[in-house]
């Protein structure tokens, strides 16, 4: 009996060193206790903002209430309500729901509030209707052991992220922020990042804000928005194309406008008039029937009740396009480009329409694309599509911040992971340069990693940390990585043989013909 006694007060001994030892972190709401697996300290599920739900449906994120005691961030939260995308590239890992403005923090171990470190914030794409913090090619551990402090978030998506209603309007016309709820969770998410990162050993004035995709989209948001001023220092653009955001009132290219989206919304559950009552009546609707089966498969089908970001009048004032026209943008080293077989939304059907398209351009395009008799047509159609939604806006980004004096870095990923080199043979599709970069290359491809795959991931990186360190990607034992300059036309390129290396822009010809079809200048070689 004493030594089953002697047992269990030495188990119980263990438990609590144990437990002393986890990483404790106090914030402007209360203490938490996070996790640590070897040389990476992480903090999961902790609340930026209460809970959407209820009354606070298509409402701007509002205060969290502060709590007693001491609350676990172990686990992730939920992330935000969606009808998962069958093909997703990062399947989520977190069961979705309406309650989700939770954000999550990566930290080397040993951290102390004070270490100032470099603060690195990701924000998913998902065509703003999918997407979480969750899936496990997202995390950051190996930002941390960089010396990275690596911040991930949650915002809402769809119907909840992105939807306006006559008395929604009527209801916050004091304040005025309308309809873009996926933007201001991404505000209010960097506002609490402000606050509370150097708690955890971050320094908040060396920020830098990551988007892919629709990520992308908000971080082009975030660089254009005069709301997000002084919230961060750096900035990376993975596939991001600039594109003209439609006005929240009224029919753009003649689609719906968001209200009349919301309002035909409305209709679909039987819900009659545009007052307090129609209001009351879609805010008791179940998160299921909100979504409606809105994923990134479904939105052309679902266009008269889902429209997406809008041009709101203070989150939005303009397109990235007309800020960076204007010399708007914030003033912030820049970090740039997209793959090499990227989404491409030309619909022609044959050559002959594809040309057309470019209008003033078309004699540029039939000689620029037209080089191989032999080439498929499908495949040059592809081809002008992903020049003209992501190729020549990085490249128009590139040359125009560049010619102000920022500094701009563009690449382009071409590496195919080893084990998809039969399936993907035009190149790198979306999404698939974010685990090299990321370096989660191994919770992507588990035990079909090759050495090239894992060595291409170690550097692309290597470069994406030192971007984050000191706004400038180049390091020791790395190829140069030259400033952009709209003279040389020079890029980064993570070719199909696992080489990165500095080159010329082999699509010059294709997207000069791209710009002038845009009523874009194009610079002389």
């Amino acid at each position: 009996m004493k030594g089953t006694l002697c047992s269990v007060l030495l188990c119980l001994a263990a438990l609590a060193a144990t437990a002393t030892e986890l990483p404790q972190v106090r914030i402007d709401t209360g203490a938490l206790t996070g996790s640590a697996t070897g040389d990476v300290e992480t903090f999961l599920g902790i609340p930026y903002a209460a809970a959407p739900t209820g009354p606070l449906r298509w409402r701007a994120p509002q205060q969290v209430p502060a709590w007693h005691g001491v609350r676990e961030a172990a686990a992730y939260a939920h992330d935000c309500m969606q009808e998962p995308y069958p093909s997703d590239a990062a399947p989520l890992g977190a069961q979705p729901a309406e309650d989700c403005l939770y954000l999550n923090v990566w930290r080397p171990a040993g951290t102390k509030a004070g270490d100032r470190l470099p603060v690195l914030i990701w924000i998913y794409g998902g065509g703003n209707v999918n997407g979480g913090a969750s899936p496990a090619v997202y995390s950051g551990e190996s930002f941390a052991r960089q010396g990275v402090l690596f911040v991930s978030f949650n915002y809402r998506v769809g119907r909840f992220g992105f939807f306006a209603f006559p008395e929604l309007t009527r209801e916050d016309a004091d304040h005025g922020l309308l309809a873009n709820y996926g933007h201001m969770d991404a505000l209010a998410a960097l506002r609490w990042v402000q606050r509370n990162i150097a708690a955890f050993g971050g320094e908040p004035g060396e920020v830098t804000v990551y988007g892919q995709s629709a990520g992308a989209g908000q971080v082009y948001m975030l660089l254009s928005s005069p709301l997000a001023e002084g919230l961060f220092a750096r900035a990376i653009v993975q596939s991001g194309g600039m594109v003209e955001r439609p006005p929240m009132h009224a029919a753009h290219d003649g689609s719906v406008s968001i209200e009349a989206a919301g309002v035909n919304f409305a209709r679909r559950w039987g819900i009659r008039g545009t007052g307090a009552g129609a209001l009351r009546q879609l805010r008791a609707l179940s998160a299921q029937q909100v979504t409606d089966g809105l994923h990134i498969g479904t939105m052309a089908a679902q266009s008269d009740t889902f429209v997406g970001p809008v041009q709101d009048g203070r989150i939005i004032k303009e397109s990235m396009l007309k800020a960076v026209e204007a010399g708007r943008e914030a003033k912030v080293p820049l970090l740039i480009g997209s793959t090499s077989a990227d989404n491409s939304r030309m619909t022609a059907r044959t050559l002959d329409d594809a040309l057309a398209t470019f209008g003033a351009g078309a004699e540029l395009a039939r000689r620029a694309y037209l080089t191989d008799p032999s080439a498929d047509p499908q495949y040059l159609i592809r081809q002008m599509g992903r020049d003209r939604l992501y190729g020549e806006p990085v490249r128009y980004t590139a040359r125009t911040l560049s010619a102000r004096g920022q500094s701009v870095y563009e690449y382009q990923f071409g590496y195919v992971a080893t084990s998809m080199r039969q399936e993907w043979t035009e190149g790198p599709p979306h999404a698939t340069d974010i685990p090299f970069a990321m370096n989660t290359v191994r919770a992507k491809y588990s035990d079909q990693l090759t050495a090239m795959d894992a060595t291409l991931a170690q550097t692309a990186h290597r470069y994406w940390v030192n971007f984050v360190r000191t706004g400038n990607p180049n390091g020791p034992g790395l190829a140069d990585w030259p400033r952009y300059d709209p003279v040389t036309d020079m890029l980064m390129v993570f070719g199909p043989d696992g080489a990165a290396r500095a080159i010329p822009d082999p699509r010059r010809a294709r997207l000069d013909a791209v710009a002038v079809s845009a009523g874009r200048a194009v610079a002389e070689p």
